[in-house]
């Protein structure tokens, strides 16, 4: 019987934890009012698990942050206030629901309608509401090229908008946190772990999962090459049927444009050995990516995550 992958790179995996609870401390130290933003996914899951890490025997010192869209999968919202509960820490919803019935955000119409791009309103009156000058986040550079331009410390203005052409070098790993009012940043523990490192050290340090990232059966529809869960906000249209499969999802969203894979992986051993061997990023099972070649780092520059 073969040893663990991880055993190979525990080094590495320490290295990348180090940095990463480095990085939190930073972000505590420089900033009045930060958050952590917390969907339920394995990356805001792993990074709050290192906040745990970083501010031990302390709890987490600042709160963790949803942005509901109202059309979250039910085993996530679960998930989230079981793993919440488990931090003892505290937890601040977003609703875009809200956003919408008070005419901050509109909803889209039609048969592939979408909450996830709402988010950003929800996202941005919240650090309003609360004034968080620091959003940290579980975003990791490998991800999607929008991404693979953030900095650990990433500025935003007054509007909550990035200017990717407008960001600060962090040479020697000294982050710049200055800010003027009104302005804040987002700061990226994970930006060097990839999703095999995630996985990794997930194994590692056996943190728990929503059950949605093993294999499940699951009604889907296909649509576009992707395979979407079939529910009250995502129904077939013409030409589409609902069918059978045994999936998994790689990332968690909005039901509305997270897609799942066919999988027969049901632990995190069989996860990793799937994931080292994967042909095509994890972003691509998402169909919010797929509006435009560039719809992340447009979403990004009007203040999504």
């Amino acid at each position: 019987m073969s040893e663990p992958l991880y055993q190979y790179g525990s080094s590495y995996l320490d290295q990348l934890e180090s940095e990463a609870v480095y990085v939190l401390r930073e972000a505590a130290a420089q900033f009045e009012r930060p958050c952590l933003l917390f969907s339920g996914g394995k990356d805001s899951i792993l990074t709050a698990w290192l906040a745990k890490k970083a501010f031990a025997p302390a709890p987490i010192p600042f709160p963790l942050v949803h942005i509901d869209t109202g059309h979250n999968f039910p085993e996530t919202l679960q998930f989230r206030d079981q793993f919440v509960a488990q931090l003892n820490a505290e937890l601040i919803v977003g609703s875009v629901q809200e956003s919408i019935e008070q005419g901050r955000a509109r909803e889209e119409t039609g048969p592939f309608a979408s909450r996830n791009g709402l988010q950003t309103v929800t996202l941005l009156d919240t650090i309003h509401k609360f004034s968080f000058d620091c959003c940290i986040g579980g975003a990791r550079r490998d991800e999607e090229k929008a991404r693979a331009k953030e900095r650990f410390f990433s500025h935003r203005n007054a509007s909550g908008q990035w200017d990717p052409k407008n960001q600060r070098p962090e040479l020697w790993s000294l982050f710049n946190g200055h800010k003027a009012l009104g302005e804040h940043f987002r700061v990226f523990p994970l930006s060097n772990f990839t999703e095999l490192d995630v996985w990794l050290y997930l194994q590692r340090e056996k943190i728990p999962l929503p059950s949605l990232y093993f294999r499940h059966n699951r009604q889907v529809i296909e649509r576009k090459g992707l395979l979407l869960a079939a529910s009250q906000v995502v129904k077939p249209v013409e030409g589409e049927k609902v069918q059978m499969r045994t999936v998994r999802f790689r990332t968690i969203g909005d039901m509305t444009c997270t897609g799942a894979i066919e999988s027969s992986a049901c632990s995190i051993e069989e996860v990793v050995e799937e994931v080292a061997a994967a042909s095509f990023s994890e972003r691509g099972a998402r169909f919010d990516d797929q509006r435009s070649d560039t719809a992340m780092e447009d979403r990004k520059r009007m203040g999504y995550f």
